[in-house]
């Protein structure tokens, strides 16, 4: 899983990230952060940056329980506790769960537009209607390519076009056998129930024009989870505000770990 250890501080900063991207995306962040903080990367088994690929069975399917054994796995292995866990996306419920599992391995979580539920109900707004979602997974199984080439750029808000192209190929380079079966597991899931188990600190950080995870979600959440939360909802910033907001970014981080 490409893990590794840089930086120099006594505090560690575990930094995890989502759906077809792979640590890279942290790659705006991680100078000034190491400079302050240790901080722990790696990538998802999914991940373009994975080589060589793994093979999934598209019969049987991801969870968030698995992820988060895996991720309790690894802060295991290298014998580390007590760190500050910046999950993004479908990365955040992962730390969640693992959270609730081994609350020992973790300080605070930062939920960078994580969502517990991402299809509407009557009582709950995640952002799409059911036939949206069933429309992305059906893109997804006919032809990934076009669809990631689409749906990077309209998530991201990415301006600027080195970064821009470096998060497409990131998408496009995801582990093809992996790419429908993870996307039902985030697209499809109902983690509302996790919410009022979570008694660590948080911080939710979350962009106000986010199209994947609208600001209602981040509402939501700071009214279920337990421990105390914050929220802070960064102007004019879609589903990536580490690559498009970098010093604002660290800026949130440095002021949670004051």
């Amino acid at each position: 899983m490409n893990s590794r250890l840089i930086g120099n501080g006594e505090i560690t900063l575990v930094l995890s990230h989502g759906y077809g991207a792979s640590q890279a995306v942290w790659d705006e962040v991680v100078p000034k952060l190491s400079k302050r903080y240790q901080l722990f990367l790696f990538d998802w088994c999914f991940s373009e940056a994975v080589k060589p690929p793994l093979t999934f069975d598209s019969s049987k399917d991801f969870s968030f329980e698995g992820f988060a054994d895996e991720l309790i796995s690894l802060l295991d292995n290298y014998k580390l506790k007590c760190v500050v866990f910046v999950g993004h996306s479908m990365a955040g419920m992962v730390g969640c769960l693992a959270s609730i599992k081994r609350p020992d391995l973790f300080s605070h979580l930062v939920l960078v537009g994580a969502s517990p539920r991402y299809v509407n109900s009557d009582d709950y707004q995640g952002g799409f209607q059911l036939t949206d979602v069933e429309n992305i997974l059906t893109n997804i199984q006919t032809n990934f390519q076009a669809w990631a080439e689409e749906f990077a750029p309209m998530a991201s808000g990415i301006t600027d076009q080195i970064h821009l192209k470096k998060l497409i190929d990131s998408f496009k380079g995801m582990n093809p056998t992996a790419a429908l079966p993870l996307a039902k597991m985030i697209f499809l899931s109902d983690q509302r129930h996790v919410l009022e188990h979570v008694k660590l600190p948080c911080t939710i950080i979350q962009g106000t024009e986010d199209i994947v995870v609208p600001v209602v979600v981040g509402d939501y959440m700071k009214c279920k989870l337990k421990g105390e939360t914050s929220l802070v909802n960064i102007d004019k910033n879609a589903h990536f505000p580490q690559i498009t907001s970098p010093k604002k970014f660290v800026e949130i981080l440095r002021k949670i770990l004051k």
